[in-house]
């Protein structure tokens, strides 16, 4: 079972967990204090997103074209195609988690916790270009949503497992559970239902998702 190692609830927000605990050489470079040194990333980082937004396909040669340099200098300063994706993917999924918190505003506790991951289930499933992705490349998808070859499953763990210690305590479930597993066990779950078209052949269910988080955390 994977550990995270959180940083502490008062150090961070929902939106800034995932990268505390798992940040990767581009976010590290479009995160930068010293800006002028990678403006061409982060500009390529932006277009990438707007590309991705639109519903369309990024494609390195097109993107590099568009920004008018070569491919090897698109390489040089944003890595390949799956370390921009992740990045792209994971700055989309930080607003909706910001939304999905304000949704569960005036709830506390596990009840809080499964409202908050079913916003966020909810808006993953509705969100046109993402669901446009998700059809497009679904083997890559897969890889680089719910795998370790990217960074997107550890920071979603992690932030589960903010949520879960804010929430819940360092013994949740009356200690039935330690955090980090509980929050592998959610985000499992989050992705089962978000993805369930392409795990299983069948649809994605919002209804299913909020039953199985009510049902992990024991709230009636």
């Amino acid at each position: 079972m994977p550990t995270t190692t959180a940083p502490p609830t008062t150090a961070v927000s929902i939106a800034t967990v995932g990268l505390a605990v798992a940040p990767s050489w581009l976010s590290d470079r479009l995160h930068s204090t010293d800006g002028a040194a990678h403006t061409d990333a982060q500009r390529a980082f932006t277009l990438a997103r707007e590309t991705f937004i639109s519903g369309k396909r990024i494609d390195m040669t097109a993107l590099a074209t568009a920004l008018g340099v070569d491919r090897t200098s698109l390489f040089r300063w944003v890595g390949n195609r799956d370390a921009l994706l992740s990045e792209v993917l994971w700055s989309l999924a930080i607003p909706t988690l910001v939304l999905a918190e304000q949704a569960a505003e005036g709830q506390q506790g596990a009840e809080r916790v499964a409202t908050l991951l079913t916003h966020f289930v909810d808006d993953l499933i509705k969100a046109p270009y993402f669901r446009q992705f998700l059809q497009r490349e679904p083997a890559r998808a897969l890889r680089l949503l719910t795998t370790k070859e990217s960074e997107i499953q550890r920071r979603y763990v992690a932030t589960a497992e903010w949520i879960v210690r804010h929430e819940l305590g360092d013994q949740p479930l009356g200690g039935a559970i330690d955090p980090a597993s509980l929050a592998y066990l959610l985000v499992r779950t989050s992705e089962s239902f978000t993805y369930a078209d392409l795990i299983a052949g069948d649809s994605p269910s919002t209804a299913r998702a909020r039953v199985a988080f009510r049902f992990l955390l024991r709230v009636s």
